[in-house]
Parts: structure tokens; C-alpha cells; sequence
């Protein structure tokens, strides 16, 4: 695997979370696989299951427990034995979720995975360096997880792979021009800071065009996007005022001037884009049927068993089933060897082929340009192309 130069990118955009039941069938620790006496392996579940981010929770957890089902063949076991596994709320809140998860060690938890939360993921990362435990971090996108310790893991992408993916729009960077236009917010400054370093660290001119949270004219930025005559124009935004901006960008002829490129979220926004929808170029992690492989495939029929759809953070839950499965296969209960059975690890999933990357547990995973199109139910995401797990890996962070 090509080893990137030392670098570890800013961390900024967090999304994603789960929420689930706990399933599964028991074993003795340290015993032989097929007796039927071992103990369980205590899987701790940390997420936001109330709140704000819980529509993002529905998402992973069904994909977790499709992931679960494929990885164990249906049993729920790992040869033979037993994940007993539990679910906690975080409440978005990370102090919170540290009270739980020391709750959930002390109780004989060898694993933890999941939360939505960025900030909420670190400080589960310092509990499991502290305690000397697996985690396993959910879709939270920070860059700032990886490499935070060697106990920690990702089952999902980080906010380097999405910028890195909006810039495979313009091909090499070097002596391109950037304009992000996000709003003047923690998110928004977030973002621009994340494309100064990704984009900006590759050649490109980056400028950010930020607006008060409060603004409903957005005509003037527009013209400020037009005379910045940039290469490509990266859009982060949040909120009710979602819908005002991408009409006043269409209407100032914005679309037509130059590249407009935002990240696609969950199901719930395809229709959030009005009559700019077939003008946004899009960056994608995941949407359904993006991928075309046979383990999406087995993810979806089993999704649609159990009433669901496949949605952005779906193979979030997925991989971090096939992560716990192979770490218990593997490692048993020793964590270290735990460990070392995922370090290194490449295996198929959903999106494809996917690697652990040894030296800093970064999740190397193909990305997507899609674009969206008017259908009979609305529009829908259709895949313009993949992009190689290679061409957006993070630079190994040290």
C-alpha cells in the first residue's frame, strides 16, 4: 500500500450515530470455540439514540445488525460464542457518554463501538486508552480519531476523504482556485479550515466566502462567488436557510460559471436542493446502490427484511460489525491481539474492498461523485463515478 507523508489534517464536519438492541448466542473466555461454555465477549454500544442526530442513529444501527447477521452467518456468534452486546444513549453529550462507557467497563466490557459525535468519539478514545480497551468509533467524521492511540478504530469514512473527494471534481489541485462558501459557524469554519488543509496542501488557492448564520439574502455572495473566478466552489451548509441559498446561486447564474460541489447527506435531504438539484455536483460516502457489490447486496435484502432502507450511515454499522467479528474471531478476549487482528486487516464489504491501515487505523475505502436525478418518487441519487480508495487516503497521521 502507498504510505502518504506524515500529516495529520484538522479535524472539522461531524455526523452520524446509531441506535439498536443487542442480539447474540454465548462461550466460555478463553475456552474452546465450539463448547458452548465460554463466557460472552461484552460488546459496549455508545450512540445518540434521543435527540437531534437520532435519524442518523436508525441508519447504523440497522446497517449494524445487517453487518452482524453477514458476518456471523446468521448466529450471532463467533465460533460459537456469544456478543453480548449493549446499547447506551450518549444524549449528544460527551460527558455523558464517558459516565457510560466507565459504567460499562467496570461491568467487564472489552469492546467499545459507536456515537455519533466527534467530540464525543475523542473523549471514548481516551477511555480506551485509559482502561486498555478496543474501540471502535462510529460514523463521527473527525480526522482528530485517527492515530488518537492504538485502541481506537473507525467503521467509517473521516473528514479528509470527503474534501479529498471534492477535489477529485477539478483533478490535481496544484494552481487551482477554492472558494468555500459556508456559513460563519463553528461547521462552517470547520469546513474551510478542512479545505485549506486537504486541498490547500496540495497546491490549491483556497478562499472562504462566510455568511452570518442569520442571513436570507444571499444575492451578494453570489456575485462574490462569481468574481472570485474560482475552479470549483465547495458549499458546507446547515439549516432552514438551505433552500434560499441554492435558489439565489441558480438564479445568479452561479451554476453555469463554475463547479459547485457540496457532500450529499442522508435520504431525508434529496429533496432539500429545490430546482438546483441536477446543477450540484455531490461527494458521497454511501447511498443505496452506489457500490454494486454482492456484500451491498446481501446488506439491502436483509435491510429491506426488517422494513429499511439503505442510507448513508448504514455501512457505518455494517463495517463495524465485520470489525467486531474479526477482532473476536481473531483476538479473543485479548485485547492486544485484538488489535493486531485488525491492524493491517484489508476485507470486503459494502463499498468494496477496504483496508485497516496499520499505521494509524485510518479506514482506506473508495468514495463517490454522484449527481441527482427527477424520478418518479422525487430525486434520487445516481452514481457518476467511483473513486479510488487510494486517491483520497489520508496522509498517515503522526
Amino acid at each position: 500500500m502507498r504510505v502518504a507523508p506524515k500529516y495529520l489534517a484538522p479535524a472539522f464536519v461531524a455526523v452520524a450515530a446509531l441506535t439498536l438492541v443487542g442480539c447474540a448466542p454465548t462461550t466460555t473466555a478463553g475456552g474452546d470455540a465450539d463448547t458452548g461454555d465460554a463466557a460472552p465477549v461484552a460488546i459496549g454500544m455508545i450512540t445518540s439514540q434521543t435527540g437531534p442526530l437520532a435519524a442518523y442513529g436508525e441508519a447504523y444501527t440497522a446497517g449494524f445488525e445487517a453487518g452482524l447477521d453477514y458476518a456471523t452467518d446468521g448466529t450471532g456468534a463467533v465460533d460459537g460464542r456469544e456478543l453480548d452486546i449493549t446499547w447506551a444513549d450518549d444524549q449528544g453529550n460527551p460527558d455523558t457518554a464517558v459516565a457510560k462507557a466507565k459504567d460499562l467497563i467496570g461491568q467487564g466490557t472489552s469492546v467499545l463501538a459507536g456515537t455519533v459525535v466527534s467530540g464525543i468519539a475523542v473523549s471514548l478514545a481516551e477511555q480506551a486508552e485509559q482502561n486498555e480497551i478496543l474501540y471502535i468509533s462510529g460514523p463521527a467524521a473527525a480526522d482528530a480519531i485517527t492515530g488518537v492511540n492504538e485502541y481506537t478504530f473507525r467503521s467509517g469514512r473521516q473528514t479528509y476523504q470527503d474534501v479529498a473527494t471534492a477535489g477529485t471534481f477539478i483533478g490535481d489541485p496544484e494552481g487551482k482556485k477554492v472558494v468555500v462558501f459556508a456559513q460563519d459557524t463553528a461547521f462552517g469554519q470547520g469546513n474551510l479550515a478542512g479545505v485549506e488543509a486537504v486541498l490547500g496542501g496540495q497546491g490549491a488557492e483556497v478562499q472562504g466566502v462566510l455568511v452570518a448564520e442569520d442571513a436570507t439574502e444571499f444575492t451578494p455572495f453570489a456575485q462574490q462567488l462569481l468574481d472570485a473566478d474560482a475552479d470549483l466552489v465547495f458549499v458546507a451548509w446547515a439549516g432552514a436557510s438551505s433552500g434560499a441559498m441554492w435558489t439565489s446561486l441558480q438564479q445568479q447564474g452561479v451554476f453555469d460559471a463554475v463547479p459547485v460541489v457540496t457532500g450529499l447527506g442522508d435520504v431525508a435531504t434529496y429533496q432539500a436542493y429545490g430546482d438546483a438539484s441536477s446543477e450540484i455536483s455531490f461527494l458521497n460516502h454511501y447511498f443505496g446502490g452506489a457500490a454494486g457489490t454482492d456484500v451491498e447486496a446481501a446488506m439491502i435484502e436483509r435491510l429491506e427484511e426488517d422494513g429499511a432502507e439503505p442510507d448513508l450511515f448504514s455501512v457505518d454499522g455494517f463495517v463495524a460489525a465485520q470489525m467486531i467479528v474479526q477482532a473476536v474471531r481473531e483476538g479473543g478476549d485479548d485485547v492486544a491481539a485484538m488489535i493486531e487482528a485488525l491492524e493491517g486487516w484489508t476485507f470486503e464489504s459494502v463499498k468494496g474492498e477496504i483496508t485497516v491501515r496499520a499505521e494509524d487505523h485510518a479506514l482506506i475505502q473508495p468514495m463517490y461523485q454522484v449527481k441527482l436525478v427527477d424520478g418518479a418518487d422525487g430525486w434520487a441519487p445516481e452514481l457518476v463515478d467511483t473513486v479510488d480508495a487510494e486517491d483520497v487516503a489520508p496522509p498517515v497521521a503522526g
